[in-house]
Order: structure tokens, then C-alpha cells, then sequence
């Protein structure tokens, strides 16, 4: 138990932890500054057996810095946080109080996340494991579209989590929305986690599944565009704090969430669930929806994000880099557009690449409406109606009639 007198006490201190350093008003002494007091001059050589015992004390010591590092980074009888000391980007107050929250929505969709919690062995797989190893069970072009797919996202949602735990979570200055991103962080994990027991199951080569980012060009093709879209944030020197730098990181959340997770996602979701609609490969479909219904909370929450900031940071909003953004969301259109041709060259499910184009540019409009942009596609319509229908929580039974869809505790949300 730590003595508030002396917080090393009994720990052990030797040359390498550092010495508490008093402020004004914390009440907190070092030994060398009791003993200065009572008028006794501090030990300066210690018994070499104490010294000895220290030594090989290590996670002693490792203890005693960080007890010490963190006493002099509290400030004691600070005030309490008030609503309006809160901020997304550049706040100097405690991030450690949670509360008073700011951001309702950044607490709700929080505990949405909580309440619709899934695993991926829930859902039975043997109906597909069956059909994968029939030999007339699904055609050569269906056969690609799912493994083009699994490689896909089992690199993309490593990027995203990659990007949330080393980059985004550093330079958001929000409890609330830092919660938030843990539970996403944790989401990013059961969705690669999912990949990898579809995989397991249909019995699949491993290694041509999650190195297809490195071999395929259809599929390296977007994880090349979003790669660029890191390295400011995860930069270990990199700060906001200036008009350029929160440019920098306004740019790259727009990058992630508004268009990794809301335009590269949808042809290989629709591709995926449309198979689901014909009753075929209906667990791994499941898989997917669930997947989906996450990475649609997740956009959301960050297109919240990127509008709270240009609310509180109208400066970064400038007419440049609107159209830098434009730019941006234009060229990854026709990315994923060229993704539908590579994946799916002839017509199949109902489905051809023709169809998808005009579906991207229907998203990408709403996108932009999303984040306060003009329409970029005049008159785009979406093609696929029934991709709303996979997105209803409130649904009995699922569209592929497998199994009650809806999560363990799926009626507390709302869309």
C-alpha cells in the first residue's frame, strides 16, 4: 500500500528512478526533503547489500518510476472539468474525467457498440462448408468473389485498427470519443478474427487469403491508397496544434471513415450478401452483415467527428481543401469501381460491374452530403434497394433465413 508521505517508501529507489519533483500545494515530500527538514542529512551511499538487492529488483524499481513519473504530472486540487473545457482536437484539459460528457452521441453509439456484441463462432458454418466443398456447389467467378473478398478485408480492417490504436486515438482529446474508439478498435479485431474463421473452416490456403494484399493488384490497389493516409498520424513526432497539422489530421479521418470504411467496403459487402440472398454461402453472408452493421456505426461515428471538428475549427474547413477532398473522394470512386470490374469481369447474382458504378457513385454522393459537400453524381440511384434492407436491426429473421439475426441485445438500437 502506498505511503502518500513518502509514495516510494518500501519499493526500493536507486539511481534510476527519478526523484518526486514538489509542486506548489500537492503535499507530497521525498525522502531527501523530510530528512533536509528534520535537520539530517540525506544517505548518500547506501549499503552495498541494499544497493546489491535493488539492483536485481527491477520490476521494483520499474514501479517506483512510474509511481513517480505520474505523481508529477497530477496536479492536486486541480478544478473539476467543466462541459466547455471539452474539445475533439487540441484540448488541455484531464483526459482521464470522462464526464461531464459533451459528445452525447460519441457515448451513445459507445454503448450501442456494447449492446449489439457478436462472435463469429455463433454462426453456424456447415451449410457452407459443405457448398465450398462441393464440386459443382458454386461456379468459378462466385468461388473468386468470396476469396477476393476474405482477402480484402481481413487486410483492411487490420489497416483500420492499425490506424485507431497507433494514430487516431493519440490525437483525438475526447474521453467520450476515445471510448468510443476502444469499443471500435475491439470491433476491428472480431472482424479480422471473423475472416480468419471463415478461412479456417472452408479450409482455405491461409497464406493465399491474407498475403492477397501483396499479390493481387485488385486488391493491393486500395490498400496502397490507404496506406499514405497513416504515416502523418502515426508519426511519433507528429502534433497537432496548428492550421496545417489539423489539416492533416482532418484529411485523414476523412480518408478512413468516410471513405475506406464508407465507399471501399460496399462493392465486396454487396457481392457478399447477395449471395446470402440466394442461399448460398449463407454463413459466411452472416458474417458480413453483422460486419457491416458495425462499420456503418463506425462511419457514423466518424462523420460526427470530422463535423464536430469543422464546428469547432471552421478555419480548416477552407474552400482548398474542399476541393482537395473532392478530389480525394473522386479518385477513390473510380478505385473501387475498377475493384467491381477486377472482381466480378462477367455478370453474375443478378449483378454486373456496370450496376456497381452507378451504386458508388449513389454512395459517394451521400458521403459527401454526409460531411457538407456538393453532390458530386447528378441523378446517381442505387441499384441495390435491398442493401437497406440487410442494414435493419429491428428484422425477425434474416433475408437468407438462417438464423434470428438480430444481436444478443440488438433491440436497444436504433437506425
Amino acid at each position: 500500500m502506498l505511503n502518500w508521505d513518502d509514495p516510494l517508501a518500501g519499493l526500493g529507489r536507486n539511481k534510476h528512478t527519478p526523484e518526486i519533483k514538489v509542486r506548489p500545494g500537492m503535499g507530497v515530500q521525498s525522502n531527501e526533503a523530510l530528512m533536509k527538514t528534520a535537520g539530517q542529512a540525506p544517505t548518500v551511499n547506501p549499503d552495498p547489500d541494499t544497493v546489491k538487492q535493488e539492483q536485481t529488483d527491477s520490476a521494483a524499481g520499474a514501479m517506483a518510476g512510474a509511481i513517480a513519473a505520474g505523481l508529477e504530472n497530477i496536479e492536486m486540487g486541480a478544478r473539476r472539468i467543466q462541459v466547455d473545457d471539452k474539445k475533439i482536437i487540441n484540448c488541455r484539459a484531464d483526459l482521464n474525467q470522462l464526464v461531464p460528457f459533451k459528445y452525447d452521441w460519441a457515448w451513445q453509439k459507445y454503448l450501442d457498440g456494447c449492446a449489439n456484441h457478436w462472435m463469429p463462432q455463433e454462426i453456424n458454418m456447415t451449410a457452407d462448408i459443405a457448398l465450398w466443398k462441393s464440386a459443382d456447389g458454386l461456379s468459378e467467378d462466385e468461388r473468386t468473389i468470396i476469396k477476393r473478398n476474405l482477402g480484402f478485408f481481413s487486410t483492411a480492417d487490420s489497416l483500420v485498427a492499425n490506424n485507431l490504436v497507433l494514430a487516431v486515438y493519440r490525437h483525438i482529446t475526447n474521453p467520450e470519443c476515445r471510448q468510443y474508439l476502444l469499443r471500435q478498435a475491439f470491433e476491428e479485431a472480431l472482424h479480422t478474427h471473423a475472416y480468419q474463421y471463415v478461412v479456417e473452416s472452408l479450409g482455405m490456403d491461409e497464406g493465399e487469403i491474407f498475403n492477397m494484399y501483396r499479390e493481387l493488384p485488385a486488391v493491393a490497389r486500395k490498400a496502397e491508397w490507404a496506406l499514405p493516409f497513416t504515416q502523418h498520424l502515426s508519426d511519433p513526432n507528429f502534433h497537432t496544434g496548428t492550421p496545417e497539422t489539423d489539416q492533416k489530421l482532418l484529411k485523414e479521418l476523412v480518408a478512413f471513415y468516410v471513405i475506406f470504411e464508407g465507399i471501399f467496403f460496399y462493392v465486396g459487402f454487396t457481392q457478399i450478401l447477395s449471395m446470402g440472398r440466394r442461399n448460398k454461402m449463407t454463413g459466411t453472408a452472416e458474417q458480413f452483415q453483422y460486419i457491416l452493421r458495425d462499420e456503418s456505426m463506425h462511419m457514423n461515428f466518424g462523420i460526427d467527428v470530422i463535423n464536430q471538428i469543422k464546428v469547432e475549427n471552421p478555419h480548416l474547413w477552407s474552400a482548398a481543401f474542399k476541393e482537395d477532398i473532392i478530389t480525394m473522394i473522386r479518385e477513390a470512386v473510380d478505385i473501387e469501381i475498377q475493384y467491381a470490374y477486377d472482381t466480378m469481369p462477367r455478370g453474375i447474382l443478378g449483378m454486373n460491374a456496370g450496376m456497381f458504378k452507378e451504386y458508388l457513385q449513389f454512395i459517394a454522393n451521400r458521403r459527401c452530403s454526409q460531411i457538407g459537400l456538393p453532390e458530386q453524381y447528378p441523378g446517381a440511384a442505387n441499384p441495390f434497394p435491398w442493401m437497406s434492407e440487410v442494414l435493419d436491426l429491428k428484422k425477425e429473421k434474416n433475408f437468407f433465413e438462417t438464423r434470428v439475426t438480430e444481436y444478443q441485445t440488438g433491440g436497444a438500437l436504433t437506425w
